[in-house]
């Protein structure tokens, strides 16, 4: 058994400062198990939230030597314990103490995205019918487990604090899996592209490399969500049928 040294947050409210620890570390352990030792034998009062320890809660997200990634899920043997290890709390949400960060802003943020609208049914029985194909392409974006690792990777968010103009690129997913269900018979799209801010948006993929569900955020739910909006508020044989219909989206 070899030891590893860690420099972890430590402070509330957005103040504070690394403070290093060495603990002892074996094989198959990751991050999480070191943080709990060093809790258990050093630092009874370190903040940490954690649930499953399985990758499957998303309660446990911090950074790692800068990078946004769940603690349970990032072994030792992957990082270079010959250096300290830093861990700290995500940058895009307000701290709270240590390794805790507040993350209520993505559940307000939810709430402003209408809810999935089902059509009537159409079968004797009083259920729907749709094709395969349609199911599969919006089942992927169910395994989100809203560890907002995805949030706080995004340079809207974490750079430019845009959180009242931007819902992020977790909500972006939750848009797509609602836009494009075959049953759902709502239109979003003006509300994306002014309220929800889809346009800030500059396809980095930051948000796809970071995501522990290996959700292809970008290709498969902002891109085709940023080419629906584009369509319908700025294509011309669009805008000619909304003129005869007299329901051309606003500027």
């Amino acid at each position: 058994m070899a030891n590893a040294t860690f420099q972890i947050w430590r402070g509330e409210q957005g103040t504070g400062s690394f403070i290093e620890y060495a603990t002892p570390v074996s094989e198959g352990m990751v991050v999480l198990d070191a943080i709990h030792d060093i809790q258990a034998a050093q630092a009874n009062d370190l903040a940490v939230r954690w649930n499953c320890k399985a990758g499957k809660c998303g309660s446990c997200s911090a950074e790692i030597n800068g990078q946004p990634r769940l603690m349970c899920m990032t072994r030792l043997n992957e990082l270079d314990l010959a250096k300290p290890v830093t861990v700290e709390p995500m940058r895009s949400f307000p701290h709270h103490r240590d390794l805790v960060t507040d993350v209520s802003w993505n559940f307000r943020v939810k709430k402003k995205i209408r809810k999935f609208t089902p059509r009537r049914p159409d079968a004797p029985d009083g259920t729907w019918r749709m094709q395969q194909e349609d199911v599969d392409r919006v089942q992927e974006f169910r395994k989100c487990i809203e560890c907002f690792l995805c949030q706080d990777v995004c340079h809207v968010l974490r750079d430019h604090h845009l959180h009242e103009e931007f819902i992020g690129p977790r909500y972006l997913v939750h848009a797509a899996a609602l836009e494009m269900h075959p049953l759902d018979t709502l239109d979003r799209r003006e509300e994306l592209r002014k309220a929800h801010g889809i346009g800030y948006c500059n396809i980095t993929k930051c948000c796809t490399m970071v995501c522990p569900e290996h959700i292809t955020i970008t290709d498969n739910a902002i891109i085709p969500l940023k080419e629906r909006v584009m369509d319908h508020a700025f294509d011309p044989i669009v805008k000619l049928v909304g003129l005869i219909k007299g329901t051309t989206p606003g500027p």
